[in-house]
């Protein structure tokens, strides 16, 4: 493998630490979650699938890792931002193509992993789309709580209501959406 290709990938990689998550900065959310952080979360997530269904746990994992890597090179570009989804797609596959030019033998696989999770043609890209929309939830909930804005995220809850398809994601979005509720209510959720 070329070293200095891969110094490249590692570049563009770490951009990722550094850049916020575009729907956090258009709220004026303060210290917003990184597009990394998001995929740390969501890999961390991925060992939570259950041995006795029939999912690759490795490829769930490897998917969150790489269903925002393009965004290294073309930013988080979210629904609000002007973008018709069929060029967001393709800039992202554009940008996909050049990342995976830098490595080597390894490139193809990742370009199709990406590419399975865009066209959501698995079980696992089902899951690890679930898992996105699980974490935006979480995400919009944690930012309600710390800057006691609860309800002022409503748009991220409303944007995956009803979306999320795998049972256990869907009933850790209930749980998500009943102890904001709760909240809301002004219940203490703690107890």
């Amino acid at each position: 493998m070329d070293t200095k290709k891969l110094q490249q990938f590692m570049e563009l990689v770490g951009r990722l630490k550094h850049m916020k998550r575009t729907g956090w900065v258009k709220r004026d959310i303060s210290d917003p979650e990184t597009i990394a952080g998001h995929m740390y979360r969501m890999a961390m997530l991925s060992f939570l699938v259950d041995g006795k269904e029939n999912l690759d746990k490795t490829k769930i994992m490897q998917m969150t890792l790489i269903h925002d890597l393009a965004e290294c090179i073309v930013g988080d570009i979210t629904p609000y931002c002007g973008v018709p989804p069929d060029e967001k797609h393709r800039l992202e596959d554009e940008a996909m193509e050049d990342i995976c030019k830098l490595l080597g033998d390894k490139g193809p696989e990742i370009l199709q992993i990406f590419r399975e999770y865009e066209k959501q043609e698995s079980p696992e890209a089902q899951y690890v789309k679930d898992l996105d929309r699980l974490d935006l939830m979480m995400q919009a909930f944690e930012y309600e709580k710390r800057d006691n804005i609860l309800g002022k995220l409503e748009e991220f809850f409303v944007a995956t209501n009803g979306k999320i398809r795998h049972p256990f994601i869907s009933k850790l979005a209930s749980d998500i959406e009943a102890d904001r509720k709760a909240l809301l209510s002004g219940l203490d959720i703690t107890k």
